[in-house]
C-alpha cells in the first residue's frame, strides 16, 4: 500500500540522514520513478523533504523535523497503523494525508514502542492487492483536484456541481446536494440528492467537480450505513431482475450464492446437488454468473438462459475443435 511505503520512506530518511533515489528505490523495492513520485507526495502533505544535488547528494529531511502527537499507547498506535493500510483513504483521495497521519503516529511513540509497533503492523495485512487466486484488487484512478472539491462540498454542506459520465457514456453537468461518501471493495461512491430524489454516483465517473457557495438541502444528521443499505435494497429490487431456477454442485454453491442478489427455495436433492432459486440484477448478470460455474451448475429455468449458455458453449466448442494432424 502506498501510505505504508511513504511512512517507510520517511523513517529511512530519519534513520540514515540522506539517501539517494536509487538507494531508496532499492530499500523500498520500487522503481526510482516511484520514489520521486512519493517524494513529491510527501512534500505536498507538508513533510519537509529536500534534495541535495551533486555526487554525494540525495534526499533528506529538514534538520530537527519531528511530528507532534501525544497520548497514544502502543495498541492505539498499532490500531491506527493497521487502519492506515486500508483502501478507504485511497478511495476518497486522501492517500497523502493518510501517510502524513501515519508518520505522526509512528513518530509520537516512545523509542521502545516504535520498533515493536512497526514490526507488529508488518505481521497484519488488511485488503491485499490480490486474493488467493492472484486476482488483483484494482484501485480506481481518482483525480486529487476532483476529490478535493467533492470532499469540501460534502463536509461543508454546500451544493456540488459535477461533470458525470453515466452508464450510457454521455458526460453531463448536474448539480446535486451531497450527503456523504462511501467506499465498498475499492470503489468510492457519492451519496447525494438531486431535485429531492436520491442519487448515487460512482466517484471514478466524475470527470470534474465544483463546490458551490449555496447550502445543500440535506438533513443535519445522517446515518450513512442506513442510507447505503436502503439504496442497496432499492438497487437490488430493480425492474430488470431475473429469477433463475438451477441445480448446482454443492462444492460450487458458495460461488453462486456470492454473486446472486438473493437466494431462496434451497433444497438438497437425492443426487447430492443443490436445487435453488437465485435472483440476479438483470439478464447479463445471470448469464455471467452461471457461465462461471461451467458444468458445475445447470439452469432449469428460464429457457432463454439455457439457450444462451448453450450458444456460448457451442461457440467455444467450435473454436477449439481438434485440428487435423499434419
Amino acid at each position: 500500500m502506498r501510505a505504508d511505503r511513504l511512512v517507510s520512506l520517511v523513517l529511512l530518511l530519519r534513520r540514515h540522514g540522506r539517501l539517494s533515489a536509487d538507494t531508496l528505490a532499492r530499500e523500498l523495492e520500487v522503481s526510482t520513478r516511484t520514489v520521486l513520485r512519493d517524494i513529491e507526495a510527501l512534500s505536498t502533505a507538508g513533510v519537509p523533504v529536500y534534495a541535495e544535488r551533486g555526487r554525494h547528494g540525495g534526499f533528506s529531511l529538514l534538520p530537527g523535523f519531528r511530528t507532534e502527537l501525544t497520548g497514544l499507547n502502543h495498541d492505539e498506535a498499532l490500531a491506527l497503523l493497521i487502519a492506515g493500510s486500508r483502501r478507504g483513504a485511497q478511495a476518497f483521495g486522501l492517500g497523502s494525508a493518510l501517510a502524513s497521519a501515519m508518520l505522526k503516529v509512528v513518530d509520537a511513540l516512545p523509542e521502545s514502542y516504535r520498533d515493536t509497533a512497526t514490526a507488529a503492523a508488518q505481521r497484519l495485512l488488511v485488503d491485499p492487492e490480490t486474493d488467493l487466486l492472484a486476482r488483483r484488487m484494482v484501485d480506481e484512478e481518482l483525480s486529487d483536484t476532483v476529490m478535493t472539491e467533492i470532499r469540501r462540498a460534502v463536509l461543508a454542506g454546500h451544493k456540488l456541481r459535477i461533470h458525470y459520465t453515466a452508464v450510457d457514456g454521455k458526460p453531463q453537468w448536474r448539480t446535486v446536494d451531497p450527503i456523504g461518501l462511501v467506499t465498498v471493495r475499492c470503489h468510492g461512491y457519492l451519496l447525494a440528492t438531486r431535485s429531492g430524489e436520491d442519487r448515487t454516483y460512482r466517484l471514478s465517473r466524475v470527470l470534474a467537480a465544483e463546490e458551490l457557495d449555496e447550502p445543500a438541502q440535506r438533513p443535519d444528521r445522517v446515518d450513512l450505513n442506513e442510507a447505503w443499505q436502503e439504496r442497496s435494497t432499492r438497487f437490488r429490487a430493480g425492474a430488470d431482475q431475473v429469477v433463475v431456477l438451477t441445480r448446482v454442485d454443492p462444492a460450487r454453491r458458495e460461488d453462486l450464492v456470492g454473486t446472486a442478489l438473493a437466494v431462496r427455495g434451497e433444497e438438497v436433492r437425492a443426487d447430492g446437488w443443490v436445487r435453488l432459486e437465485a435472483t440476479f440484477q438483470d439478464r447479463r448478470h445471470a448469464e455471467w454468473a452461471l457461465w462461471q460455474l461451467a458444468a458445475n451448475a445447470e439452469v432449469l429455468e428460464p429457457q432463454w438462459l439455457r439457450a444462451r449458455l448453450h450458444e456460448r458453449a457451442a461457440a467455444i466448442t467450435a473454436r477449439y475443435v481438434a485440428l487435423p494432424e499434419r
